[in-house]
Parts: structure tokens; sequence; C-alpha cells
């Protein structure tokens, strides 16, 4: 888009044409003819800006294009003729891109008197549906021809230009009569129909810099928030200001701080945690330097007469066509094709309500599935609290709509309190409601209110009621269109959330996967509390906030609160204590630090900051869901909301299907870490408890239990002292790995230690021990073991007598680095009954080492290579003069290097060193 002055350039205009235009015309190339207009009076005028955008062949261009000619207009000055412009403007491109299939190029033309737009498509051929100035054009509910009826009923003049290429559909728009110098103008009103306003009218000034920051605060916006100057400059506006927005649609702040002018409704979180209703006239400047801004007007939202633009059209008036009959601005509105998106319809929607019945401020409701709750989806002049999703009943209890399904008038609220509870303390007096019906169904309720009492008569409520008529078949067309993307979408969140949940077993894990995916998704912030069992108290487990700032301070608040009722009942219920709490503590926070010296202003210290944010953050709905798993209550899943907002039912619904399935994968994490600290607990137990210091011999083990959670595996080893100075030693791999071969082991570790302790000698004790293992029957594993008793002598040697049952034969290191076999093989255990073993007596010298391992080590294969009991051997030779420790670290080092893969089987490396004499000295 290109804007731009051209001085002293002339508005083009039509050539007469002395004849009717046929159905279908082509014109010679290169010229240009009109083919049809209203009034082709000579007029010329000069152009004093103008711009330009072209827009693709898809459904949301028209939005594009309506937003793109009212923020020219509004930025011209042109709030007069904005709404008819719009309008128009919209009709013409739908006729391009939706029924032409081209692309559509508007032009907006700035002149003395008015505006002129000039709407191009690519399809000339198309005919125009009109052979004449004299023929019908219809009935406003046909597809065709609307746009050419609506220049014909609102623009100044219009006609159609054709060129080879191009069909050009212009028309224009001119200001109104008003007195020079005069922008609008209302009209005289005796003093008690002017607007209510306080004693002292105070206007808030501030300016908003390019990066959205606050940089200039004036006394009045002191007065009315608090904050004095000097706390507020350099923060950001979205710090403060609760901006009625709809995730996801609509305008949010950052987007309507960009635009050249903006008026609008919102709200300021006061110092004292509340939000104050404001009405905002913003316009966009730049200084000197060229450096952009915007400037903020802002007054109490019951004053807004100060700022608001007057409406264009006064009540009750209406605007001829050309054939001389009266056509109705919101009908003109009900013709045009409506916003792609539900809530731009519904927004629009109101605002037209209200300028037609010229009230103060007008809303939109829509019925739940079940027609029993009426859900707030669009209000214009009214708090920003009251069109976040909040809910309403139909026909009964507390705060019910008695008014929806029937037109209704009210005079006068004040005699009928609760009547319409949407207007509960607002300032407005009167209303007239009227139901959306589809087929005899009630899908919703449209109303519009005024601040002063008897506005509106029977005559209003019809010319409402036939708006809502024309409007309900869309809204509900629109309504079923969103709710079924919600459908869709929410199937695939809870598709993912359900991969995400399954997909760990760590109980913390899972606490902020739940919350993760919450936030900000469903809702601003979050917290979880578990219950451990049914006699435990609720447990705030995990609190998680989009602003990761703002984590700590719930924290602390929600820790000075006592939790929900861990009540299994399905479905969300409100809990108010978390926002009571934190408005009475940012209430006592602000009373803290107000100075009593200096009159009637009190300034408000920084310090309050954090309190007061966290106030704001938990000041909307919080709703509480059970997280039930096998019929139990294992805890609470808490969503919160800021001040003022309130959930959507379709989003509890889909928290709620989420909370299950959050609630049985937190309930299978924490059988999985009881079941595992079990496991745990019990392999810890067939460990030996510690390796005995023994004089004049170093010993060292290192363990290695194949698979992901296991501490023991079939390989075991034992260090022990047997009396008399000897110490019994075994290394061993029971067939297989897992719990069965670690219950073997078990038995082996703790039958050893009682055998050898009755005096035996070490082929006895494996006989026994071999008896043992296969009295167990069925669960019976033979076993490989290398056994042996340790006694040191005085010569600083060590004697060690040895039994190796099937197992690999240990090596010995000698200090020339000459590496040999400690003892023969002999039959394994478990297998036969009648053993015939003998021991065998190995004598180790200062400096000597003994190097025990099991299978796993020497079975290591990368490929078809394997380490071996040779590659072990070559590894033993490098270790001479290293400790015991060194010599089981480079072992084990050097088996983890020959392959790129994770171990496979246990490993288990026992190495026992003499010290030499020098070492000892």
């Amino acid at each position: 888009m290109t804007t731009g002055l051209i001085p002293g350039e002339q508005t083009p205009e039509p050539q007469p044409t002395g004849e009717p235009m046929p159905q279908q015309r082509r014109e010679p190339p290169g010229e240009t003819e009109t083919a049809l207009h209203a009034d082709n009076r000579p007029r010329s005028s000069v152009i004093t800006a103008r711009a330009a955008a072209s827009f693709e062949p898809v459904g949301r261009s028209v939005a594009t294009a309506r937003s793109f000619v009212r923020d020219t207009l509004q930025g011209w000055g042109f709030a007069d003729i904005v709404d008819d412009a719009v309008v128009l403007t919209s009709e013409l491109v739908t006729n391009a891109v939706v029924h032409a299939g081209t692309h559509a190029d508007v032009l907006c033309l700035r002149t003395e008197d008015g505006v002129r737009i000039e709407v191009s498509d690519r399809y000339p051929e198309r005919e125009v549906p009109l052979q004449s100035a004299a023929v019908s054009m219809g009935s406003p509910d046909r597809e065709g021809g609307r746009g050419l009826q609506l220049c014909a009923a609102l623009a100044t003049r219009w006609g159609v230009d054709y060129t080879p290429t191009h069909k050009n559909v212009w028309f224009q728009l001119n200001l109104p009569e008003r007195p020079v110098g005069t922008r609008a103008a209302g009209p005289a009103l005796p003093a008690d129909l002017l607007p209510l306003a306080d004693g002292r009218v105070r206007v808030a000034v501030l300016q908003i810099d390019r990066k959205g920051g606050i940089s200039a605060w004036n006394e009045d916006a002191e007065e009315l928030f608090g904050y004095p100057a000097s706390d507020v400059i350099g923060k950001p506006l979205t710090d403060l200001a609760a901006w009625p927005h709809t995730p996801g649609t609509g305008t949010g702040i950052a987007e309507a701080l960009q635009l050249s002018r903006w008026e609008g409704t919102y709200g300021i979180r006061r110092a004292d945690g509340r939000v104050a209703q404001v009405y905002a006239s913003h316009l966009r400047v730049r200084d000197t330097g060229g450096e952009p801004s915007t400037v903020c007007l802002l007054v109490r939202d019951h004053e807004r007469a100060v700022l608001q633009t007057p409406s264009r059209v006064p009540a009750g008036d209406q605007t001829p066509s050309s054939d001389g009959q009266s056509t109705d601005p919101f009908e003109v509105f009900i013709g045009s094709p409506a916003p792609d998106d539900l809530d731009g319809l519904l927004q629009r929607t109101v605002e037209r309500a209200r300028d037609m019945l010229d009230g103060d401020s007008a809303f939109l409701l829509l019925a739940t599935d079940d027609e029993t709750e009426l859900e707030v989806r669009a209000s214009t002049g009214l708090p920003s609290a009251r069109q976040r999703f909040a809910r309403v009943p139909v026909e009964a209890g507390p705060g019910r709509y008695g008014s929806a399904r029937m037109p209704a008038v009210h005079d006068d609220l004040a005699a009928v309190p609760g009547a319409v509870p949407l207007l509960a303390d607002t300032g407005m007096r009167s209303v007239v409601t009227v139901p959306l019906k589809v087929e005899g169904r009630l899908t919703g309720s449209l109303g519009v209110a005024a601040e002063a009492p008897g506005r509106y008569t029977n005559e209003e409520a019809l010319r409402l009621q036939f708006a809502a008529d024309r409007i309900a078949l869309a809204v509900e067309s629109a309504r079923l269109g969103e709710l079924e993307r919600l459908r869709r979408g929410s199937l695939s969140f809870l598709v993912e959330a359900s991969d995400l949940l399954a997909g760990t077993l760590d109980r913390d894990q899972t606490l902020a996967l739940m919350a993760q995916m919450t936030v900000p998704t469903l809702a601003t912030w979050c917290a979880v509390y578990t219950i451990a069992d049914q006699a435990s108290e609720p447990y705030l487990s995990y609190v998680l906030h989009e602003d990761e700032e703002l984590i700590d301070g719930i924290k602390s608040l929600l820790s000075k609160v006592p939790p929900p009722d861990p009540v299994p009942t399905p479905g969300a219920r409100v809990w108010t204590a978390p926002g009571e709490v934190a408005h009475q503590a940012a209430l006592r926070s602000s009373m803290r630090s107000l100075g009593l010296a200096g009159g009637p202003t009190h300034r408000v210290a920084s310090g309050i900051g954090p309190t007061l944010a966290t106030a704001s953050a938990v000041g909307g709905e919080t709703v509480v869901l059970p997280l039930v798993a096998r019929n139990r209550v294992i805890g609470m899943l808490t969503l919160g909301k800021p001040t003022d907002e309130h959930f959507r039912q379709e989003i509890l619904e889909l928290a709620e299907d989420l909370s299950r399935r959050a609630a049985l994968a937190l309930d299978n994490a924490r059988l999985y870490s009881e079941r595992t600290a079990i496991s745990q607990s019990l392999q810890r137990s067939l460990l030996p408890p510690g390796l005995p210091q023994i004089d004049g011999v170093e010993v060292e083990v290192i363990y290695r239990a194949a698979g992901e959670g296991n501490e023991v595996g079939g390989d075991f080893y034992d260090v022990f002292p047997i009396g008399n100075g000897a110490y019994g030693f075994a290394i061993g791999d029971v067939c297989g790995t897992g719990p069965n071969a670690a219950a073997v082991t078990g038995l082996a570790r703790h039958a050893l230690r009682l055998l050898a302790r009755e005096g035996l000698s070490g082929p006895a004790v494996l006989q026994r021990l071999n008896s043992a293992i296969l009295d167990e029957g069925d669960r019976s594993r033979f076993l490989t073991l290398l056994y042996g008793e340790l006694r040191t002598r005085a010569d600083g040697s060590a004697e060690l007598k040895v039994v190796c049952a099937g197992h690999p034969l240990p090596l010995r290191l000698r200090q020339d680095g000459t590496v040999t076999a400690a003892a023969e093989p002999q039959p394994l255990l478990g297998v036969i009954e009648d053993l015939e073993l003998y021991e065998e007596t190995v004598t180790l010298d200062p400096g000597d080492v003994l190097l025990c391992v099991t299978d796993g080590v020497t079975e290591r294969r990368e490929g078809s290579r394997m380490l071996g009991d040779d590659g072990l051997a070559d590894v033993l030779t490098t270790c001479t003069g290293l400790t015991a420790g060194a010599v089981a670290a480079r072992i084990m080092r050097a088996v983890e290097r020959f392959a790129s893969d994770a171990p496979s089987d246990d490993m288990a490396i026992l190495a026992m060193r003499v010290p030499g004499i020098h070492q000892e000295a």
C-alpha cells in the first residue's frame, strides 16, 4: 500500500454516454468509457492524497480490504463516511475476489469534499446486472447485484468503467455540510439530556513510544489510576491495560496502537489491583525527527461522551435510496457479506445495533448447546469483564436472564434490578433485548442499552428484532463453523497430549507436562495439587504462568490459601479463594505504601509491584478440575485467568478431557516410581554392604548391571571376612540377566558367606552351594563361580586358595609385566549333583595383581570381533605399577571403548593387588 500527496491533480471524471449499455460489451483497446453512472454532472476537485492496495482472490481478502479502507479514511479524518465506505468496499471486493475470482485493486482518493474509492477486478467480460438506469435491481437478498444497489443507495455519485483488461466500479462519498472549522457536531440538547460526568472531568494523557512503552503520564492519569509518573514511565502499556481481546481473533492493543486513529473501551489496572474501565481515543503522530508515537486520551468509561465521536446519523434517521424508498443502515449491514470469523461478525453486529438505536452500549450473547445458559460473546460500551465468556442462566437460578426468549423493553433497570445481569453496576438504565432464533430454537440474545431511562419503545424493539432475524442464521452458521474448528483442534490437542503423557513415567516430568500443555493454550496460569493417599492433604506440587516472573508470586500466594477440597465430582468448579486473597493482599500492600501527607494525592511505592502483578494475574476466573484415577482422587488441576477474564465452556470441556488423561498418566508415573523404588531397594539388598579393609592387600571392584534401571543382574561379587585373618572372595555369573538371575545371585552370595564361616574348605563350600541351587527345581540356573580364600603373610605376600568352577580363569600380573592364568578350569555349578572340585594355591608377591572378571568383559563384541581372554591379557600387561583401583578402571575403560554399542551383558571386575615394599614404607 502506498499513500502520498499529489497537489493539483484532478479527480478523474466519467464521460457521459448517450445510449443505454448492453448486457455485455467489449471496448476497443486502450479506450475507457463509462458504462454506468448515477450522476454525470461535471465536477472537478483537487486530489490531496491517495492510498492503494491489491488483494488476492481469497475469502480473507474481503476483511483485509475493509480494514484497509477503514484505517485509510480514519487517518484522513473522514470518520463521518467511514461506515458507508467500508460497506460499499466490502461488497465490491467480494464481487471481485469471490464471484469474479480475480485480484481486486482498491484505490482511495482524498479530495476537498470527500473521498472517491475505485475497486477494479480483472474480469471485464462479466455482466453488470443492470440494463438501464430505470431497471430495478430486485431484492436485497439476491446473491448478485447487491454491490451496485448499495452504491445507488449510499453513494453521492458512482459508476462503472471498462477497459480490455479491467472492470472498475467507483463511488464517491461527500462529507456532510457543517460550519466552517467544525469536524463533527451534534444537535443542541436540554440540560437534563446531557451525559452525566463527575464534578471535574479528568482526562488522562499518555504517550506511547515506538516500542509500546509509556513516555508521558500526566497528573490526571496519576489521579485516575493511582500510579505516579515515576512508576510507569518506561513500562509497556500492556502491563496496565486489561484489553478486551479474544485470543486468536480481533485486534490486540499492539495493533490498535499502530493505527492512525482508534477509539474504544478497555480497562486500566489501578494501583489497588482493581480494573478501571476507560473510554480512550488514540492518535498516531510523529515528531520533527520522524519518530512515531501514539497519544492516548482516556476518561472514565461513563464519561465517554467527552471523547466519543458523535453518531453520523441521528436515531431514527434513514438514508434515502435511489428509488425514493428508505433503507435502514442496519439492513444495509445485514445484506453485506459477513466477516470471515465469528467474533468479527458479532462485534460488528453489536456496533451496528448500538448505532441504529443511538444507544450507549450493546451486547450479544450466544446460547449453549443445551440452551440453558447464555454466554457473552461481544459487547461495546461495556467493561471488558463483561465480554469474556461470562455465563448467565436462561430460565432459573440466581442472576437468570429473564428476557431472553421474547423481545423485552425495560424503561428503568433501577426499578427491576437483575432483569439483565450483564448490565449490573454499569450505569445503564434502559434496555431493549430481542432473541436470536433459528427454526424456533433460541440461539442467542441481542440487546441495546442507554444511560437514560425510558429511551426505548416497542417500535425500537421491532426494529432490533427485524435486524436480529436477519442476522440469526448467519451467526448460527458461523458459530457451528467455529465449533467444528474447535472440536477438530481439540482432538488434535488431545492426541498430542496423550502422546506426550504416554512418553514418560517420571512423576515430576508428568507434572511439568500437564502444566505446559494447559499454559497458555487453555489458561493463563496453572497449579497442580497432588494427594499421596486418602489420609493426606492436597499438596501444591507445580505452578506455571505464561510470564515466568509471576510464578514465584503465585506460588507464594497459593501456599497461603487452603487447597481446594478434593471432590471427585467430574467437571470444572469455580474456586474464588485465590482471587479474594490476592485482592486483599494487594489492598493491604497498597494501604501500607500510601503517604498520608500531601493532601488527596497518594503516592504508590514501586515495591508493591509484584503484589499488584500477582493480584492481577489471579484476579480472573479460577476453576478446579479433579484428577481421578482408578476411582481415587489423586490431585487437582487448577486453571486461572487474569483480572476480568472468564473461561469459555469449550475450553473447560477440553480441560476436563485433558485432566482425565493427565490423571491416569500421573497415577501410572506414581505406580512406576513406587515399584521402581521397591525394585531398587530389593536389588541393593543383594549387593555386598561394602568392601572390607584388608591389611597388606588392595581390593577394588567395578560392577555394571545390564538393562535400564537394573542395579543387580546375573553377575555378582563379594569380599568378606571369614575369621582368623582370612578373607573370602567370590565372583560369579548366573545364566541369564534380570530379576530371575538376580534371585539366584542373592542365594549364591548369602550361601557362600554362611558356608565359609562354618570353617568348610573351598571345594566343600561350592559343593553345598551346588546342592542348594539344584534344590530350586525349575527356578534353578547354572552358575559359574570363582571362589577363594586370602591370607596375608609376614613377608608382605599373600596366599590365595581358589576354586574356578566353570568361570573365566583369573589372571596374575607380575611386576615384570608377564600375565599368566592363576587357576585351572573345573565344572560349573547347578548342572550335576556330584561335583569333584579341588582348590589351588596362588601366591601374590609384592607388586603382583590378581584380576577376576565375568564373561561380560571377555565376550565384549564389535561386529565379528571379540575382546576374549587374549585381549584382556594384553590390556592387563599395560597395568604394571598401577594400584588396584587404577587397574580395574583401565580394564573397564578398554572394554567400553572396544565397541560403540552399550554393553548387553552384566560385567564385574575384581582386582586385588599386594603393594610393593617401597609403597608400604
